[in-house]
């Protein structure tokens, strides 16, 4: 059973919201992917969508016929059940991104406004390994936790209009990655040659909730030999076998 107070809201007519305390935790997250694997393994009667976020689960039923009350009952009566749910197996994956003043628009900005050198703000930011919580905003957007907090920076005041695609980006508590080209408000350090979505794949993004990202810093003859090599699809990203 899940040691926090959970609460349970009617989302829509065949949505349940359970909501964990509103938090960017690692703990949570463990937590919360226990549930909704438990959930997923459930008898129902209704096939069920179950959908993360930091700090809630979002479960959906593909029906409109369904007693509101008595599922919030026997969700409780899930959380509660002691079931074989082995721990996904996660992983580290390694991430190449190039801090070069090409892409890295805001570099300097950071630097100067944090008091601290360039390669310093670069070795804090590839130091970390950050927890994939959950993907969406944009197809292949990881939202991450785990920035160094004293890289914590506002959003800017006013958005461009267009990001590249693999711009590797800090806004508040959180850094990430933007997949495709978009407009966007975080503060721009780098970019990334690596695709975050692939429609063509089996698994349109490599990663999932529960996985890990590592920053690994590559100069701009690197960016243009991977951005090669996934255009001719010969690169494989480098990863290992996790534990958390």
């Amino acid at each position: 059973m899940s040691p926090y107070k959970l609460t349970y809201t009617r989302f829509s007519e065949k949505s349940i919201l359970i909501q964990w305390p509103e938090k960017i935790d690692p703990e949570i997250l463990e937590d919360l992917l226990f549930y909704k694997e438990k959930i997923l393994k459930s008898t129902t009667r209704f096939r069920v969508q179950v959908i993360n976020t930091y700090n809630t689960l979002l479960v959906t039923y593909d029906t409109s016929d369904f007693d509101f009350k008595k599922e919030i009952t026997r969700l409780k009566s899930v959380n509660t059940l002691i079931m074989d749910v082995k721990p996904s197996q996660h992983q580290l994956w390694k991430i190449p991104v190039c801090y070069d003043a090409h892409f890295g628009l805001d570099l300097e900005y950071l630097a100067t406004v944090k008091n601290i050198s360039t390669s310093d703000l670069i070795k804090w930011h590839t130091a970390a390994r950050y927890k994939v919580y959950f993907i969406g905003f944009l197809p292949g957007f990881l939202y991450l936790g785990g920035l160094d907090k004293r890289l914590i920076i506002p959003r800017r005041n006013s958005p461009r209009h267009h990001i590249k695609k693999g711009a590797v980006g800090i806004g508040g508590e959180q850094t990430g990655i933007y997949p495709n080209a978009s407009p966007g408000g975080w503060n721009i350090i780098g970019n990334s040659p690596i695709s975050f979505f692939d429609s063509e794949r089996q698994n349109p993004c490599f990663a999932t909730a529960g996985d890990s990202i590592q920053f690994v810093p590559i100069n701009l003859d690197m960016h243009r030999i991977i951005l090669e090599k996934i255009e001719n699809r010969n690169y494989v990203l480098e990863s290992e076998v996790c534990d958390g």
